[in-house]
């Protein structure tokens, strides 16, 4: 039998975790313009995934090892040392997607920005939108 996933959609409130959450000003400041960002690419409600996860729409994924579950299919965190923005899909066909992003570090599906003035936005918002056409042909997306 396949594990439950200890992330998941809650019923928490985005903005009194933003504003409860974000370290300064310029984090919830960020915060707000990544919602109206990415709500505006997904044309999905924020909503919030797991603690400290502002979501944007949802997809089901099962995996060969019989692992299944639901993810944001695009999402972002206010963290302490950086905006964590689930965003990339890590794809070898991605990578040229970040050449003009600006300044960041990333990891297999995530990007770490210090602040969005760090970043182009407008190569923010492809990447949001290849990311979700990618996951559309993927998986199951609700």
């Amino acid at each position: 039998m396949a594990k439950k996933n200890k992330t998941a959609a809650t019923k928490e409130d985005v903005i009194q975790f933003i504003n409860a959450f974000a370290d300064s000003e310029q984090k919830i400041r960020d915060s707000y313009r990544l919602i109206e960002l990415m709500q505006g690419v997904s044309g999905k409600e924020p909503y919030m995934y797991g603690p400290s996860i502002v979501g944007f729409g949802s997809y089901h994924y099962k995996y060969d090892s019989g692992h299944e579950g639901d993810a944001p299919l695009i999402a972002f965190s206010p963290r302490k040392a950086a905006l964590t923005l689930y965003v990339f899909s890590g794809a070898e066909e991605h990578k040229h997607l970040l050449n003009d992003l600006g300044k960041f570090k990333v990891t297999k599906g995530c990007i770490y920005v210090k602040k969005l003035s760090d970043i182009d936005e407008k190569a923010l918002v492809k990447i949001c939108k290849e990311s979700i056409k990618w996951l559309e042909a993927k998986y199951e997306v609700k």
